[in-house]
């Protein structure tokens, strides 16, 4: 019994640790991680997810239309975006339940977890990652977590531990695109091999621990050992990618965007490398966070700082100025549905397979409000082409959203952190 760690009788010690052959697996207190897998998983064409993040918002009135329904006249950000309006449903009147933190809830876009307004200090899975552990092993790449700029991520693990953007384009597309050497591809393989073998390692280790167990704490560490083979075939399969080719696009490597005060022009580079992603099926599930720029974007009548546009404090000028760059961030992202609409999949159109949401942590990014997010949801099998007007005194559960958009991917599920249901008035095709 040398290689068991345990507490006293059926209380186990949290460093509770398996061994085997010179390894040592950890086993933190878990609950049950059996995927949620519906029937029609692999049924159809993929269905996909984008998440576009502001740090910095949008302005409400200039965003939402004045009219809720369909017979709305396109606000100051949706003019030009008319012909393409029966492809997004512009949401107001909705936010987290008790987000609040204003800067700080960045954390909280993806994963609706009030970490850091209400005393927590730890987060929980985002809603791009979670679709990615269930649904993300058809694809070469899981899940592709992106920036315009600094190291802030919308995207959680499971435990809670924020995922590391890449930021350029360039990088970006040979990851993509370019072909490792024999000798990378070999590489890769052996680190992958290293990891694949540990529960065989633990075996002996594990069933003898499994035999001090009562039946609901067995019930509970069979999931776990599920989850590690699950992981492992993941593992399997990323070894089998390190020796498929890469799939050949007609485009050459993007140029990254030396000027870091050009939101418009990175957000438009890093926005087609995502078309190319998903139209190659590299990946199924990306975020994307545009942070707030401190300087000058390069928009003729704009010469103050973005950062310093969007608190505004109501002044005229200001708010002008910061309604040109706005403008921008919303139709370059208008552009970007026509150009997944344009690429045909089997009869389908790449933006018919995939939810691509625009949205903030910020209601009003000159008082730091997380109220009233901004939201903008096109694509997918959703009913779209018209505006959803919320409460914005008493606002409507944003993660209600969220569960329409698992649903989408093929989720079985009526549950994502506070939510109450679907969100009343979106409705699938």
């Amino acid at each position: 019994m040398n290689n068991l760690h345990f507490g006293f009788g059926r209380q186990l010690h949290r460093r509770t640790v398996l061994r085997g052959a010179g390894v040592a697996m950890s086993l933190p207190w878990l609950t049950a991680m059996q995927p949620a897998f519906a029937d029609s998983k692999t049924d159809g064409p993929p269905r996909r997810f984008v998440a576009m993040t502001l740090g910095l918002g949008l302005i409400g009135s200039n965003l939402n239309p004045e009219q809720a329904g369909s017979d709305y006249e396109p606000s100051l950000y949706l003019k030009g975006m008319e012909d393409i309006k029966d492809r997004y449903t512009v949401i107001s009147g909705t936010s987290h339940p008790g987000v609040t933190g204003g800067h700080r809830a960045e954390a909280s876009i993806l994963t609706a977890n009030p970490v850091g307004s209400s005393g927590k200090a730890r987060n929980t899975v985002s809603i791009d990652q979670h679709m990615a552990k269930h649904f993300g092993d058809f694809t070469r790449f899981p899940s592709l977590v992106l920036g315009s700029s600094g190291s802030t991520s919308p995207s959680y693990t499971e435990n809670g531990s924020m995922v590391p953007t890449e930021t350029s384009p360039a990088k970006l597309f040979t990851r993509l695109f370019v072909n490792d050497s024999p000798a990378q591809q070999q590489m890769q393989a052996e680190r992958v091999k290293q990891g694949r073998s540990i529960m065989d390692l633990v075996a002996s280790d594990a069933k003898r621990l499994s035999m001090k167990l009562g039946s609901g704490d067995r019930d509970r560490l069979d999931a776990y050992y599920t989850s590690v083979r699950e992981f492992e075939q993941r593992l399997a399969e990323s070894e089998a990618w390190a020796h498929r080719p890469k799939p050949n696009v007609n485009e050459s490597m993007p140029v990254d965007i030396g000027n870091g005060n050009d939101f418009i022009g990175r957000q438009r580079l890093m926005s087609k490398m995502i078309r190319l992603a998903l139209e190659t099926d590299s990946t199924r599930f990306i975020s994307y966070h545009l942070g707030g720029s401190g300087g000058v974007v390069p928009i003729a009548g704009v010469d103050e700082g973005y950062h310093s546009l969007s608190h505004h404090g109501l002044d005229e000028d200001k708010l002008e100025q910061l309604a040109l760059v706005e403008r921008e961030i919303v139709q370059s992202w208008g552009q970007f549905l026509r150009d997944l609409a344009a690429v045909d999949e089997q009869g389908n159109s790449v933006l018919d397979t995939t939810s691509v949401l625009l949205t903030s942590n910020l209601g009003n990014a000159s008082n730091h409000d997380n109220r009233n997010m901004p939201v903008l949801l096109a694509g997918g099998r959703f009913k779209h082409g018209q505006h959803l007007a919320f409460d914005t005194k008493n606002n409507y559960p944003l993660p209600n959203l969220f569960v329409n958009l698992l649903q989408h991917v093929g989720f079985e599920t009526d549950n994502f952190v506070s939510s109450t249901g679907t969100m009343t008035g979106l409705d699938t095709i």
